[in-house]
């Protein structure tokens, strides 16, 4: 039974690290670019699509799983789209309800997380053929590495664009004065969201190979 719980253990802390770094859904696998490209222009849009996303995963995987016995497979899409579109409808409305100016300024991009690639692709590809925590911890683990890329996608597009840290419109945590740097606007527009995904992409692939190349030699070390 211990046994069996701690390879449970294992196997959740596998599917966070697997979802957070190794196939992060937005610097590896380059999934749900719609929202990770519109919604970025400020760190606290990427928190708030990257964190209702996580909970679609969450509960979409967790639910998918129980019922993966149950469902036909041959309408298996059609249940799952049917299970996602019931949470993003929840999560719309308490994002309405307790944070209006987060569901402005996400608009359609709320609605359109009942087709995002990567919740349906783990439905699929993971929580259809998995028991229950698996299913869990691999929905939370692509939902925080998607919270995390989007966050820090918008902190820099924010920090380049606008100047700011944090802003929710009116106030922000704090802001870059005018006589130490210009904000160039290209960074809040489509051309900058680009340009700064594609730097962080290149960042993120140099430290695994460093990381990788590290670890060679001192294999090759131990083993000489």
């Amino acid at each position: 039974m211990a046994d069996k719980k701690e390879s449970m253990a294992s196997r959740g802390g596998e599917r966070l690290y697997n979802g957070i770094i190794k196939e992060n859904p937005t610097l590896v696998l380059i999934l749900g670019m719609c929202p990770t490209l519109a919604v970025t222009t400020s760190a606290i849009n990427g928190i708030g699509m990257g964190l209702s996303t996580t909970v679609v995963l969450l509960l979409s995987n967790t639910l998918i799983s129980m019922l993966r016995k149950f469902i036909p497979d041959r309408v298996r899409m059609p249940a799952y789209i049917v299970i996602v579109a019931s949470l993003v409808t929840v999560v719309q409305f308490l994002l309405e309800a307790y944070v209006p100016t987060l569901y402005d300024s996400l608009g359609i991009y709320i609605p359109l997380i009942v087709v995002n690639c990567i919740i349906l692709g783990r439905a699929e590809a993971y929580a259809s053929k998995n028991p229950v925590f698996p299913s869990a911890m691999d929905g939370l683990g692509m939902g925080l590495g998607f919270t995390c890329s989007l966050t820090i996608l918008g902190m820099v597009r924010e920090l380049l664009g606008a100047g700011t840290f944090l802003s929710n419109g009116a106030t922000a945590v704090f802001t870059i004065p005018q006589s130490v740097y210009t904000p160039a606007n290209i960074f809040i527009l489509a051309p900058g969201a680009f340009i700064v995904l594609a730097f962080i992409i290149a960042i993120r692939n140099r430290v695994i190979r460093k990381n990788q190349e590290k670890r060679s030699r001192e294999n090759r070390k131990e083993s000489a």
